[in-house]
């Protein structure tokens, strides 16, 4: 049997820490997709929110992500750029938007989350992807249960989602 002396296990740990990291070095510069920081236009795709059945919901859910991409990215405009498109696949709103009342101890803490789902797509002149963003944007409820407000909080999550796409993408 061969003794490992401390000098050559040393020298062995530091050879596999070394490969490891030139392993994922080179694996992080493969698979790291830079976002592009101007776009010439800006979409938005509900098909499968409409899949699911949400029909004109969906349609509002779009006009407000639209127009908050409009909005935030208003200084990323450059017509050389490629189309920046938000498709949404899922939506969710709180049906206990105060956490369902009662003493917190009972009802799990109180106050509901409102969040929508999807990923940002930079979209070459070809329709090629050039870069992709997935995101989960999930935003807490200020409202009472006795006034839901359906609408105005789905708008206010996408609002949310489009803030917080801005500042994931933009550095």
């Amino acid at each position: 049997m061969q003794y490992l002396s401390r000098r050559r296990f040393l020298g062995a740990l530091r050879l596999v820490a070394c490969s490891v990291g030139f392993w994922s070095a080179a694996n992080s510069r493969v698979f790291a997709q830079v976002f592009p920081q101007t776009f010439s236009s800006f979409a938005v795709d509900v098909s499968a929110l409409k899949e699911k059945g949400l029909g004109p919901f969906a349609d509002l859910v779009a006009a407000a992500t639209l127009e908050e991409l409009t909005r935030a990215f208003a200084d990323r405009i450059d017509r050389r750029g490629p189309r920046l498109m938000v498709r949404l696949t899922g939506i969710f709103l709180t049906p206990f938007p105060d956490g369902g009342g009662g003493d917190r101890r009972f009802q799990g803490g109180g106050g509901g989350t409102d969040s929508l789902e999807g990923e940002a797509l930079a979209v070459g002149p070809r329709g090629e992807i050039l870069a992709r963003h997935p995101q989960l944007a999930v935003r807490p409820v200020n409202t009472s249960i006795l006034t839901p407000n359906e609408p105005g909080r789905a708008v206010e999550v996408a609002r949310f989602y489009v803030q917080w796409l801005r500042r994931q993408l933009i550095s």
